[in-house]
């Protein structure tokens, strides 16, 4: 069975490396694999290829920039015909991104079966693409895997057929578990920003909804400042927000945080791993600080990973300065907020997705 594997951002990097490391040792399964470029910052991109034992991309289809619509746009017509010349069995997609929804509609429109890994997570905000990502990739999905329960519930309760639908795990904890040892004794991170572990917070932000409107963006800062009294905060801060903080003229509010660009896989598994708290609009940093049992705070009203807030160690704080504020003490004052290992994110997502690969059928294209 050939399939097509589709990657694109950093999360769909850190997904596809346990998958494509489990069918390297399928004797049922070949693939080739597809970037499509949508991230191409050497952090966000080529160093965690490196990092992870990715394999170079079969095809890169140079994707670069533009507003949702035109990502969409442009990964269709340069994946039209990768997937008309190679013909596969399946196209397997994973995540939410641009990627992995534009990827499975080429694939739907030419009868080749989709595969979606994380599939079934809901936020229930469609003001969020990757809400419409989700939902859209879903419901022309042949098989989906399935990270936690509450994914289960939201297919079945949107009339998905269970037969096609597998509780297997989350793969994104595969690759932390495998390498999170390795990062802690090859990472350089705290030594070269003089960090002390637990005497620091990590904060990361790049939503267009908390990053693209004034108001909010300098409330969440403003909040940063505060906290930037009791401990160094360690803002590894996006292209597309430190934009947006010179266009809103806030740059005074980050003048005493310590500001990194976006880090190398490695380096952000041995920051968080030592951080005493992290703030994020992330929903891979909600999974990954739950297995790492460091407390998280999500700056969103939402979450499309609740097993995080039920099992973990995340609280929704929303964006407002005092809110987010009045969290964060509450959860530094608290040394014992642990949390617990959801279901199945024991490091064998991975093998399951592939074993059931291999037990399937899709007929030939």
């Amino acid at each position: 069975m050939k399939i097509l594997n589709i990657v694109g951002t950093r999360p769909n990097f850190i997904k596809i490396a346990p998958i494509i490391e489990q069918m390297d040792q399928s004797a049922k399964i070949s693939y080739a694999l597809i970037h499509t470029g949508q991230h191409h910052d050497e952090n966000m991109n080529q160093t965690f290829f490196n990092q992870l034992n990715i394999p170079s991309p079969d095809v890169n289809l140079g994707v670069r920039g533009g507003s949702n619509i035109q990502q969409v746009s442009q990964i269709l017509q340069k994946f039209e015909p990768v997937l008309l010349r190679e013909r596969p069995h399946a196209v397997l997609v994973v995540g939410d991104v641009n990627s992995t929804l534009a990827c499975a509609m080429v694939a739907a429109y030419h009868g080749i079966k989709v595969v979606h890994v994380e599939a079934g997570l809901r936020s229930f905000d469609l003001s969020m693409p990757e809400e419409i990502n989700r939902i859209l990739t879903d419901k022309i999905s042949d098989l989906l895997f399935v990270t936690e329960a509450s994914g289960m519930k939201n297919l079945a309760r949107e009339g998905i057929d269970p037969q096609k639908t597998h509780f297997v795990g989350n793969v994104m904890v595969d690759t932390l578990l495998k390498y999170q040892d390795f990062a802690a004794n090859s990472s350089e991170i705290l030594n070269a920003h003089d960090l002390k572990s637990k005497q620091y917070i990590v904060l990361t932000l790049h939503r267009p909804s908390n990053v693209d409107r004034k108001e909010v963006l300098q409330g969440i800062l403003e909040a940063m400042v505060g906290l930037a009294q009791e401990l160094s905060v360690v803002f590894s801060i996006h292209p597309r927000t430190e934009k947006k903080i010179k266009e809103f003229h806030l740059s005074h509010l980050i003048e005493n945080l310590i500001l990194i660009p976006p880090v190398p896989y490695l380096d952000m598994l041995q920051l968080m791993s030592n951080s005493k708290l992290v703030l994020t609009d992330s929903g891979g940093i909600q999974e990954e600080t739950t297995i790492l049992k460091v407390p998280c705070l999500t700056l969103r009203e939402n979450t499309e990973r609740p097993v995080t807030i039920e099992k973990g160690t995340n609280v929704l704080a929303g964006t407002k300065r005092d809110d987010i504020l009045n969290a964060a003490t509450q959860i530094l004052a608290c040394e014992n907020k642990k949390g617990s290992c959801p279901e199945l994110w024991d490091g064998f997502a991975a093998k399951r997705i592939v074993e059931i690969l291999e037990d399937w059928e899709p007929s030939c294209p």
